[in-house]
């Protein structure tokens, strides 16, 4: 991995290249936009997503529960970050555990490394196979460059495989020939300090080579612990990027795009730090972490009926946190689609990942081995059938998948779409999906506590690894129900049942004497087991209302209920509140747009959340509003206020013990944004 000053200096470089290319260039014009204010509520309902099935398909003719957040909805959000982007998706839980962690799950399971998620960049996998779960401090991707997030609330697995069991999140980034020009935002408020991005993009001469380049830096205050102190989670991070895009020729179109960043950041936790005598400390180091990914995508056009596909990835990082890990991951995919007939949508496709990692861990946690390579082997096929043209289609396929822990699997899923009439769908689905186990599942070492225990022996608690860990299996039925009424009013409703089996209990063992490391002590092991089931059924409702031609009202509501119980053999104390209490039963959302005179706009979302049972975290509402003036085609001035109910409050407990959480803040930020 690269140090931290050839990091830097790279993405210095990157940012003193835009300035001399912009200076160099005249600024093009800008790009293709898509106003989403002058659609109406019908041209939204049939806005194209690719996420359900790899292949493009009207939003209204989708078979799966799908939100997509539009390039209007960020930036009307005054959101800085994904994850608070994600706060307006009905059925996702999100929580702020510190300033640079967050808790993100879909229909429950919530946690700080939700494994039951997967996120994807352009359709490349962003999660780590140590935890399987995403760092998202480090998914910083310009919201600017965004074209959209499409969140399925449901499985996943049959076209992109593991971990993809109560959700998908796809953020997917513009095409380079829509950023043309230079673009500069500046900002800063009582929490988020200081933060910009330079931006350029244009055309190499006599090519039809489309690029943009850009560097961005944030800078984050700390926020409060529970007595209301400084919690000691402040972090920065500095990133560039680019992306080129361009036609080979008449048939062929390519796409290249990578990042570099580099961070410092604080991770509040207590860790045990000795065994004799035994003692738990507070520990805050700063910590570095640094990154990067390479990523191509060539598209090939046989006809108008048939084309394929390869994505080829690399990505690496480091991170010196309390696991101290690195890891490089390399990754191709190729898929091909046809139409077989007037009837038959056809894809079907091959990937490989191979990931490799180093960990030196410490006392209070550890994977053993601390070196692991994790391949993975995949295929699947899907054919989207026309019943009856125009109106019924039946979508069925399967994806199957060669792991190194628990070897073949397979995730089938049959969905069926139709559409009464010009305004109303009706849809149902099966799915299975998996959670395939990850480096922590199988290897990972946790002592979570010691103490002097009989005769004075010192005495640990730990939880091991178990390399006989098996897959998680999801089955889940859904259907839903998607209308709009007289071009003001569209409404998506989607209700689920989902089973679930061998999921994880964590179980006592037989206590063992250890020497190392010394002095000599007891160990009282606890192990990852698959001995426990149960069920989930819930409800999301999101509507878009056009009050008036200048104001707009999108509520959201989601029902969680989730009901585990144990097998009979299980001696688990605490799975079931982990599980049934981490995500809240009741949450529901209101955003409001208007429209002023004079290039003014004022956006307000209120977001509520029920009471987490696990932490007896209390339910909270939270209200975000914005402010903005276009006081020039080129130049806008934003006033944003966040979490303005309350001074402070809590959102989440990681009970991984991983790290201590602090309470999320009222701030306050001041953004310029000008485009050249």
């Amino acid at each position: 991995m690269m140090s931290h000053a050839r990091i830097a200096g790279y993405v210095l470089a990157l940012a003193a290249g835009c300035i001399s290319v912009a200076a160099q260039q005249s600024a093009p014009g800008a790009g293709k936009k898509m106003d989403l204010t002058a659609m109406n509520i019908e041209d939204l309902m049939n806005i194209e997503v690719i996420s359900v099935s790899k292949i493009e398909q009207k939003l209204s003719r989708t078979a799966s529960a799908v939100f997509v957040i539009e390039r209007e909805d960020i930036r009307n959000s005054g959101a800085l970050n994904i994850p608070d982007l994600l706060r307006m998706v009905p059925g996702v839980d999100v929580a702020q555990i510190t300033s640079n962690t967050w808790a993100i799950g879909v229909r429950g399971f919530n946690n700080r490394f939700s494994n039951k998620l997967l996120v994807m960049l352009d359709g490349r996998a962003v999660y780590t196979p140590s935890f399987g779960g995403v760092f998202w401090d480090t998914m910083d991707t310009p919201l600017e460059d965004i074209e959209r997030i499409e969140v399925i609330r449901g499985p996943g697995g049959s076209v992109w495989g593991a971990n993809a069991v109560d959700g998908v999140i796809n953020i997917i980034t513009r095409n380079s020939a829509d950023t043309q020009g230079g673009l500069v935002t500046s900002g800063g408020g009582n929490l988020d300090q200081g933060f910009g991005t330079i931006q350029y993009g244009g055309m190499l001469d006599k090519s039809k080579v489309s690029y943009r380049i850009y560097s961005k830096y944030m800078n984050q205050n700390h926020l409060p612990n529970g007595a209301g102190q400084e919690g000691g989670d402040g972090w920065q991070l500095l990133q560039g990027g680019f992306r080129a895009d361009t036609a080979l020729s008449s048939r062929d179109t390519l796409s290249v795009q990578g990042n570099m960043y580099t961070g410092r950041e604080h991770n509040p936790a207590v860790l045990l730090v000795s065994i004799s005598p035994p003692n738990s400390q507070y520990n805050n180091p700063l910590v570095n972490v640094s990154g990067g990914y390479l990523r191509s995508s060539w598209n090939h056009f046989f006809s108008s009926q048939s084309d394929i596909t390869l994505n080829v990835f690399y990505d690496a990082y480091r991170r010196d946190d309390v696991l101290a890990e690195s890891r490089k991951t390399l990754a191709v995919d190729l898929q091909h689609h046809f139409r077989l007939g007037d009837r038959h949508n056809v894809i079907w496709g091959l990937g490989y990942r191979y990931s490799i990692s180093h960990s030196n861990g410490n006392l209070a946690y550890a994977l053993n081995p601390g070196s692991a390579v994790d391949p993975l082997f995949s295929t699947f096929v899907q054919d989207e059938l026309a019943l009856v043209p125009e109106r019924l289609y039946l979508t069925v396929g399967t994806k199957v998948e060669r792991n190194y822990y628990t070897g073949w699997a397979a995730m089938p899923s049959a969905r069926l779409a139709w559409q009464a009439g010009n305004r109303d769908t009706f849809w149902a689905a099966f799915s299975s999906a998996i959670r395939t186990p990850n480096e922590t599942d199988i290897g990972s070492r946790i002592n979570t506590t010691a103490f002097l225990g009989t005769g004075g022996i010192p005495t640990v608690v730990r939880i091991v690894g178990n390399p006989n860990y098996r897959n998680e299996n999801l089955y889940a039925y859904e259907a839903g129900y998607r209308t709009t009424v007289a071009n003001k009013v569209s409404m998506d409703l989607a209700v689920y049942y989902n089973v679930y089996r061998n999921q994880q209990t964590i179980e006592p063992g037989a206590p063992f004497l250890e020497s190392t490391p010394a002095p000599l002590h007891l160990v009282i092991p606890q192990t990852f087991q698959n001995e426990m089931k149960g069920e989930a059924h819930g409800l999301e409702i999101s509507t878009n209302w056009k009050v008036l031609p200048w104001w707009s009202l999108s509520p959201g509501y989601a029902l969680e209920l989730i009901h585990m119980r144990l097998d009979p053999a299980s001696q688990d104390g605490t799975s079931i509140l982990t599980n049934e209490g981490s995500s809240p039963r009741h949450s529901a959302q209101i955003r409001s747009r208007v429209n002023l005179p004079y290039g003014w706009d004022w956006d307000t979302s209120a977001y509520f959340n029920g009471p987490l049972k696990k932490e007896n975290v209390p339910g909270y509402t939270r209200v975000d509003t914005q402010l903005s003036w276009r006081w020039s085609e080129r130049g806008t001035i934003s006033v944003v206020g966040q979490n303005l109910l309350r001074d402070h409050h809590f959102e989440f407990q990681d009970f991984t013990n991983t790290i201590l959480a602090n309470q999320v803040k009222r701030s306050v930020y001041a953004q310029v944004s000008w485009r050249f």
